[in-house]
């Protein structure tokens, strides 16, 4: 297995990933024609910011299976061609928190106490100690717009200066904040009260821009911006004009839309600090995301444990454990149903019991990975099966029932097109068996595995001595006879006027099944529908 990386990695990072027994290779980020040539057998990719992952890359790329980026940000990763090719994404969040934190805070004092144009008037062998008093950070309020990994490490920095903390974030519960010394508060709050505001949220269509005209006009007259997240969360235009008007007292800036971000009216502006997106490039940082990222792409491809995704729900390692037999019984069950029923327009999955507390979310994308398997030209997986589904209209139902009897925990597949419909149930025994325990509300116990022979037919005598003599005939054998039955006809095939209750048949096969073998069970009288299930 080959693993390639386009930028900076920590040294120990690629050293776990040789010791997993797979190839290195290190190419250079500018080399595009160097990258794709190395992507042609590459299952993982490792990268910083410095790359760009295109439609074009992904496409050049048909083994990959694993983008890790070392950081937070994946604005340089188009995750939508990633997710459409069944590529998972992940990154690192956390890793450089703290150094990030730091950074934000070092610019905070050097905007508070005019630490570069004093450092600056020194160097010119000036003394102008006047023009360069500052301010104290205590009793000063501190906004923050966002309160993740960063923005806690950055308020609780906060206290030991003696601010006040005011936050804005939706998806932060208020006891967190209680703990860390914060007061939650809605955005225009956090804009009128706070003397410094300090940016921490990622960038999506809702955060783009937030720092606007309009809400920088929310702000308090002389507020001081520190913006170590995004770029893309500011209208440099506005800024630069409430800077102009004082309404800003001073920025300082890691991070812009465009980087480098050249000679601007707002980099050359004379209360505006600028830095060249270092906020998580200390040595500490840069080693800790190298070997983090290196070990997340490690654990997926060698044991499948998702770690800090960002196209696909995290499990970890002993979650992994317990639902991984279930993922292959949905993705099963879907397969099974998907060959039996053909062309659907809605799939329904039910949990009953313990299945329904696990990741359902995965187990949906294992099931629909089943039925796309066999109806697609296209390779799905757990990353792009949902997307799939929805590109070609399929409606997905989920629901959690109660099983009052029987097997506690089962998983069932729904597959239906207008009035017909087709269902399976299973579920999983002594820990990784994978068994098919009802079709169509009959009950029937078979294995989940191999080439199934699937049929209906009328109950009546003779019939399952006329299968195996059918399949005896032609030379194969018959590992499992599964059987099942019920006085009322299937949604797929009916008992017909010769009488007798319809019946089910699971036959697990040796080798493999001709075409002309399943003419000859369809040519049994009482047999009524008959497909090969390949699992």
């Amino acid at each position: 297995m080959k693993i390639l990386v386009t930028d900076v990695i920590a040294e120990r990072g690629l050293e776990l990933l040789r010791r997993a027994g797979w190839a290195v290779e290190q190419v250079d980020a500018k080399d595009t024609d160097g990258i794709q040539r190395a992507l042609a057998e590459a299952a993982g990719w490792l990268l910083r910011s410095g790359t760009k992952v295109t439609a074009e890359l992904l496409d050049a790329a048909p083994k990959l299976k694993v983008v890790g980026r070392a950081g937070v940000g994946v604005d340089n990763i188009d995750l939508d061609a990633a997710t459409r090719r069944g590529v998972l994404v992940l990154n690192t969040p956390g890793g450089n928190a703290v150094s990030v934190a730091e950074h934000a805070f070092a610019l905070m004092l050097a905007l508070a106490r005019k630490v570069p144009a004093a450092s600056a008037s020194v160097r010119a062998g000036e003394w102008r100690k006047k023009e360069f008093g500052g301010m104290e950070l205590k009793s000063k309020t501190l906004g923050l717009v966002g309160l993740g990994r960063i923005g806690q490490e950055v308020a609780r920095r906060a206290q030991a200066f003696e601010m006040e903390v005011v936050a804005h974030d939706p998806f932060v519960a208020a006891p967190l904040a209680r703990d860390l010394g914060v007061e939650l508060a809605s955005l225009e709050d956090v804009l009128a009260r706070a003397d410094f505001l300090s940016l921490h949220v990622s960038l999506n269509p809702q955060t783009e821009r937030l720092l606007n005209k309009e809400r920088l006009a929310q702000c308090k007259r002389g507020v001081r911006v520190v913006n170590t997240a995004r770029g893309e969360l500011i209208d440099e235009g506005a800024l630069l004009a409430a800077l102009e008007s004082g309404q800003v007292a001073a920025a300082a800036l890691d991070v812009f839309p465009t980087e480098p971000p050249g000679a601007s009216a707002l980099v050359q502006h004379p209360n505006v600090l600028g830095t060249p997106h270092i906020g998580g490039s200390s040595t500490e940082a840069q080693e800790e995301v190298g070997f983090r990222i290196a070990e997340q792409v490690r654990d997926f491809l060698r044991d499948g444990v998702v770690r800090n995704a960002v196209n696909l729900p995290t499990v970890s390692a002993e979650e992994y454990r317990r639902l991984r037999p279930f993922l292959e019984l949905a993705e099963r069950l879907g397969a099974f149903a998907a060959q039996v029923a053909g062309p659907m327009s809605r799939v329904h999955l039910t949990y009953a019991g313990a299945v329904g507390e696990m990741n359902t979310h995965l187990l949906r994308n294992a099931a629909l990975k089943g039925v796309l398997s066999h109806v697609l030209s296209e390779p799905a997986n757990l990353v792009n099966a949902a997307q799939l589904a929805a590109e070609r209209g399929l409606t997905i139902e989920e629901a959690h029932v109660r099983r009052e009897q029987g097997f506690p925990n089962t998983l069932g597949v729904t597959l239906q097109s207008g009035d017909c419909q087709f269902s399976v149930e299973g579920t999983v025994v002594h820990g990784s068996a994978l068994r098919l325990l009802r079709v169509d509300d009959i009950e029937i116990e078979a294995p989940l595995e191999g080439t199934l022979l699937f049929t209906r037919n009328r109950d009546v005598p003779g019939v399952i001595g006329q299968i195996g003599t059918v399949l005896g005939s032609r030379n194969i054998n018959i590992a499992t006879f599964a059987l099942g039955r019920r006085e009322r006809s299937g949604s797929m095939g009916s008992v017909g006027a010769g009488g007798g209750a319809e019946a089910l048949a699971i036959v697990r096969v040796d080798g493999p099944v001709p075409e002309a073998l399943l003419e000859a069970l369809r040519g049994i009288s009482a047999v009524t529908f008959a497909r090969l299930v390949q699992l």
